[in-house]
């Protein structure tokens, strides 16, 4: 009989073939579970800590604090092109008569723009007028005739030519043409108010900075930029000019285009966050 004093001996029977094999592969995936978990929490505190109470985002919320201001800015351009506008009177007994001598007179000025070298697609007839004209003895009406007016609108675009095309259209026509108006523009506008905008945009930047200094804060991103400007229309000078004897060598139009400002304005909206 066995010695019951003895102690059991613990049997294990024969460990399963590739058992080693998956306690590695189990060791390893929870060890990466765990890196994986390491990490995020890492990232999680770096965040936290940038954006925890003490620090606070700038934002363009309603209820954000917020700096507007607003910058003009300025900027000089030479003209390039030159606006007449020239009108031809004529009268008649009748209004065909009247008509047929201002068509003649204007057709001679339009031809006199063209020899010049303005172009026939900057030519244009602005305004045409043919209107009875009376006279009132013992306060009666009485017809004399009738009068046409004919407006042409020209644009030059060689300037350094214009005082002579000026002088030659009207000696073309005489007495029955006269000067309403010239005005100098640019054919590419933009080009000055681009730069105009420039500096608007510019001085708001440059009086935003001052401003959240003075106060102790720093600039956030900006929550709106708003452009003010308005279009300018090219400006227009009354030119009175002598009737001209249509002698054209005895004196030409003086014409100088000097130079124009462009004028431009801009608001712009900052966020406001703490002082860095």
């Amino acid at each position: 009989m066995p010695d019951e004093s003895e102690e059991p001996c613990d049997v294990q029977g024969p460990v399963p073939a590739g058992g080693g094999r998956r306690s590695s592969r189990s060791f390893l995936l929870v060890g990466a579970v765990a890196l994986a978990v390491v990490v995020a929490g890492v990232a999680l505190g770096l965040t936290l800590s940038r954006s925890g109470p003490g620090v606070r985002q700038a934002s363009c919320g309603p209820t954000a604090p917020k700096l507007s201001v607003v910058g003009i800015g300025e900027a000089t351009v030479s003209p390039d092109l030159l606006t007449v506008v020239v009108q031809v009177d004529a009268g008649g007994q009748s209004a065909a008569a009247a008509l047929a001598n201002d068509n003649a007179d204007a057709a001679r000025a339009l031809s006199t723009f063209e020899s010049g070298g303005v172009q026939a697609k900057d030519i244009a007839t602005s305004g045409l007028s043919l209107q009875p004209q009376y006279v009132y003895p013992k306060g009666v009406p009485t017809l004399t005739g009738y009068e046409a007016d004919n407006t042409v609108t020209a644009t030059l675009r060689d300037i350094s030519k214009s005082g002579a095309i000026i002088d030659a259209v009207v000696g073309s026509a005489g007495n029955a043409l006269q000067i309403e108006s010239i005005g100098f523009s640019s054919a590419d506008p933009s080009i000055g108010q681009n730069r105009a905008r420039a500096s608007a945009a510019a001085q708001a930047q440059a009086h935003a900075r001052a401003l959240a200094r003075a106060a102790g804060r720093s600039l956030g991103p900006v929550c709106t930029l708003t452009d003010q400007s308005q279009a300018e229309e090219p400006g227009f000078d009354q030119l009175a000019l002598p009737s001209s004897t249509g002698n054209t060598s005895e004196a030409q139009v003086p014409i100088s285009s000097g130079q124009q400002t462009q004028t431009a304005q801009v608001s712009l909206v900052y966020a406001l966050e703490p002082a860095r």
